[in-house]
């Protein structure tokens, strides 16, 4: 099964509307986004806070700051072709 996860942080604006724009792809998809809080995590923080949002494919980062339902369709029909 495929993983989408998005790591974010409280404050981020640029975070919600990526964070809606992988759930939204995902429900209409059958597929589950978790969404990770980076804040106080340090190994999360030196990997991620300089490009949150984040977004990731079966571990593999595909977008970060602002990604879109279109941009996540594309990458998600790439990984399944």
């Amino acid at each position: 099964m495929t993983r989408v996860v998005v790591y974010m942080a409280t404050g981020c604006h640029l975070c919600p509307p990526t964070v809606a724009a992988v759930q939204a792809v995902c429900h209409e998809r059958g597929l589950e986004a978790t969404v990770v809080d980076i804040d106080g995590n340090v190994e999360l923080e030196r990997l991620h806070r300089e490009r949150i949002p984040v977004v990731m494919v079966d571990d593999q980062e595909v977008g970060h700051y602002l990604v879109t339902e279109s941009d996540l369709r594309v990458v998600l029909d790439m990984t399944h072709s």
